[in-house]
């Protein structure tokens, strides 16, 4: 099977952009992708709709459950089936290939499962009864992976694929999401060399500029296809093209290359699903979009996790709402990921501009106050600033130290995830969240990482006791994001390309209409993020009968008068005219 004139000429271009009218991969290129083609050919079927209102997707590691002679991933898919199967219908499987450090972020074969986790039949049975996202952790590998210790041994090709500089090289313009030295000290066969190492001296960052590099990641990203992947999450993709003298951040090559991409997939899995993970300020987070054609279908809405954390934390959600009210995606085929907690932290650098400096400040104080931690960047001046909170979102949202019901503080987090399911997007929900999670100190002491607080692991049957308590806060929490998964799934006003509008109300509630691609359903989403009865007015509601889908209580109306809706502390109403 060919690949198209157009297309080669698409892919011809993307190169020359790249590589300064350096196209000589494109030979390889265009034969990699008709191989593609004829050994897959039912992966080239463009099919009418990727994502819908039914896609809803967990968050987890693949060793996030064990059981004693099970493998974690075995274990996983029994959980996935026995408490979540009608609730949610994707998986993000964080990292699950052999690694050295970061809990599965510093991959030393890209090509195979960790054998501590399973197989990738194991992959492929949870692949059955649900869709998967892998992770393309291809702005680095482990300084523990054949591809460095070739670099260090000074072999073809492995002496391209990184990046080395002298140590005295002014790297000030270079933003960084870390404290840690941007260049790490090698010994090689060929004497010490500084290399670039963007997150840790155990993640070695990939060297784009050498063409061969891109394609053997491209070959990686297309057996990720054969393996099941539908969604593929490009991780710190922000930072993968360095050129000395820029920021090495959102550079345009960068862009390009992410293009690129596309243009592959498009052309031999149109129905995979690309998502960038770019944690900074949310303007520069949606140029992944691109032309709403070329790029990501999918970004991770990292504005929303800070910003809805602050709502609750001042019970006034008017910048939420203001934010809200200007979100878009560019094209009918993009959308964004929605989530609030994840297995980092929660970003702070995407409410720059957004909130002001003081509103972050004390999220990083209540953090602090709620027994979480802070993790810092190095600014260009040398000074510091928050980067990422570290805490469980359940301790974020309410404090371990209050002596509050637990109906208030599920209520309270309830009412947080709410508002993430109710936005256009897919929502994404990490593994802690739908278990209501405290924060785990006792990891960040065992490991000495901060985000180990919100990274703990289940034994199976423990987990299973908490959960099959009535009294307990794991089993109250998956019970009320089961209900509402179980009732969102089923609205066409959800589709993630729905039309969203903000409406007015108090400052303490953040209220939401969404509407049908076709406009026959409405929904009115109502959350109270305060700790005080609310009273919001909908201006000229045409239905006679409105029914709220949580509680399924029936609210009489006369057609085409405002309607008057009292909220309790932190009570959520999605209203559906009948």
């Amino acid at each position: 099977m060919t690949i198209t004139t157009q297309e080669q000429e698409v892919l011809r271009a993307q190169l020359n952009f790249i590589y300064d009218g350096d196209s000589s991969i494109l030979t390889p290129l265009l034969k990699l992708l008709a191989d593609f083609k004829e050994q897959h050919p039912q992966l080239s079927k463009k099919t009418n709709e990727q994502l819908s209102e039914r896609d809803a997707m967990l968050i987890s590691y693949g060793d996030q459950i064990s059981r004693e002679g099970e493998a974690p991933l075995n274990t996983l898919h029994h959980f996935l089936n026995e408490y979540l199967k009608d609730a949610v219908n994707a998986i993000h499987l964080l990292p699950f290939y052999p690694y050295s450090s970061d809990d599965g972020f510093s991959v030393i074969d890209y090509l195979q499962v960790d054998p501590q986790l399973g197989s990738w039949a194991d992959i492929s049975a949870i692949g059955q009864d649900f869709r998967l996202m892998f992770d393309a952790v291809i702005n680095h590998i482990s300084a523990k992976s054949s591809w460095f210790a070739g670099f260090l041994q000074d072999q073809a090709p492995y002496r391209d694929y990184f990046i080395s500089t002298k140590p005295d090289t002014d790297l000030s313009a270079v933003v960084r999401p870390r404290t840690t030295p941007l260049l790490t000290p090698f010994v090689t066969i060929s004497g010490v060399k500084h290399v670039w190492t963007t997150f840790s001296a155990d993640q070695i960052d990939l060297n784009y500029a050498n063409a061969e590099l891109l394609l053997e990641i491209t070959k990686v990203l297309l057996d990720y296809v054969v393996k099941g992947a539908e969604i593929i999450r490009l991780d710190a993709v922000t930072y993968l093209w360095k050129e000395i003298g820029t920021t090495c951040v959102h550079h345009p090559k960068t862009h390009c290359v992410l293009q690129l991409f596309r243009s592959v997939m498009d052309s031999v899995a149109p129905n995979v699903v690309l998502l960038t993970e770019t944690n900074v300020p949310h303007q520069e987070n949606i140029s992944y979009f691109g032309d709403g054609h070329n790029e990501a279908q999918m970004v991770y809405n990292f504005a929303l996790p800070p910003l809805v954390l602050h709502s609750f934390l001042a019970e006034n959600a008017s910048q939420l709402s203001r934010w809200t009210a200007e979100l878009s995606s560019p094209s009918q085929h993009t959308t964004f990921f929605n989530f609030l907690a994840s297995h980092d932290g929660i970003g702070v650098r995407p409410v720059e501009g957004i909130l002001n400096p003081e509103q972050i400040l004390n999220l990083a104080k209540s953090a602090e106050e709620r027994g979480g931690f802070v993790s810092y960047k190095t600014n260009s001046d040398g000074s510091e600033s928050p980067y990422e909170l570290n805490i469980s979102l359940f301790d974020a949202l309410n404090n371990p130290y209050s002596n509050e019901s637990l109906a208030q503080q599920v209520a309270r987090f309830m009412a947080a995830q709410a508002i993430m399911l109710s936005l256009a997007g897919v929502p994404g929900i990490y593994v802690h969240s739908l278990l209501g999670s405290r924060s785990y100190r006792q990891g960040v002491v065992e490991t000495g990482q901060k985000r180990s607080i919100n990274r703990q692991k289940f034994a199976a049957e423990m987990l299973r006791s908490e959960l099959d308590d009535p009294n307990s806060l794991r089993h109250q929490v998956l019970s009320a994001y089961k209900r509402f998964l179980l009732i969102r799934r089923k609205e066409a006003a959800f589709h993630p390309q729905a039309a969203q509008e903000v409406l007015a109300g108090p400052e303490a509630v953040f209220a939401l209409k969404r509407s049908s691609q076709n406009q026959q359903e409405v929904i009115y989403c109502l959350h109270n993020v305060s700790n005080q009865a609310q009273i919001i007015t909908l201006e000229n509601v045409a239905a006679a009968t409105l029914r709220d889908l949580l509680s399924t209580e029936l609210i009489a109306h006369q057609p085409g008068e405002d309607l008057k809706v009292a909220l309790e502390p932190y009570q959520v109403c999605w209203l559906k005219p009948q």
